[in-house]
């Protein structure tokens, strides 16, 4: 049996980079890794999801939807939660 790498799986099943439903999937991706990125910061903050929602005034919930899932998320809230509740920066690179 061949080993096939995850590079290879992904353009098997979800097509060539380029191809919309390849980039479908990373768009996922990247918005899923915004909120473990999130996650992780605020756990190395030692704040609980309710603390930070306090001080971005959201909801408890709205943070745990967030960290489960980056996308439906404005640049402002992003901001919001990042500089306001965890104390950072936020820093983002587009590329063409």
């Amino acid at each position: 049996m061949e080993t096939k790498s995850w590079k290879e799986i992904k353009d098997d099943v979800y097509g060539k980079k380029g191809t919309p439903r390849r980039e479908k999937l990373d768009r996922e991706f990247e918005t899923f890794k915004v909120g473990l990125l999130l996650k992780k910061a605020r756990e190395e903050k030692h704040l609980t999801q309710e603390q930070l929602a306090q001080l971005v005034d959201k909801k408890r919930t709205y943070i745990s939807r967030v960290e489960n899932d980056g996308s439906n998320m404005t640049l402002k809230t992003l901001y919001d939660i990042v500089e306001k509740g965890l104390g950072g920066k936020v820093k983002i690179k587009i590329e063409v």
